[in-house]
């Protein structure tokens, strides 16, 4: 795993990261109606685990790069990040819309992580795979334990 990287700066973990934080950016400036979100956490513990993750995932999709990984081109794990991002998208506006349910929850949390997955497997980024899969494991806990069950 580790032969084949170099440190190298990624832009297009960066933009992906950005993208994705675009519509917590709003939600921290304007609150949607009915914001079951701004809710007292029940998995603090569980957090911080996630919290230290996505740090790890920002930073290994950022700067580590596969010397194998061609240039950035449209394949199927990109389509699949472009899905997970409209899946997210359209997750927020439902949410905003007053719309909460179990689907809209999984919606905020598993298809931003899947976005960052399937980028790590396209760019044949096996370190980010790890922080990814923590993480992912951690927002899913964080969402079910706090909105849904």
């Amino acid at each position: 795993m580790l032969k084949n990287c170099k440190l190298s700066f990624e832009i297009w973990g960066l933009l992906l990261f950005l993208i994705v934080m675009i519509p917590n950016f709003i939600w921290f400036a304007i609150p949607a109606p009915n914001d079951i979100l701004r809710a007292e956490s029940i998995t603090e513990m569980v957090d911080t685990v996630a919290s230290v993750c996505q740090i790890l995932m920002i930073v290994s999709i950022c700067i580590f790069r596969n010397r194998e990984s061609k240039k950035l081109c449209i394949s199927p794990f990109v389509i699949m990040v472009t899905v997970c991002y409209l899946l997210y998208v359209a997750s927020w506006i439902a949410y905003y819309n007053g719309m909460i349910n179990a689907i809209v929850i999984l919606g905020l949390t598993i298809p931003p992580c899947l976005a960052f997955l399937f980028f790590a497997i396209d760019r044949k980024n096996g370190i980010a795979l790890i922080p990814i899969s923590i993480f992912t494991i951690c927002h899913v806990v964080y969402g079910v334990a706090n909105f849904i069950v």
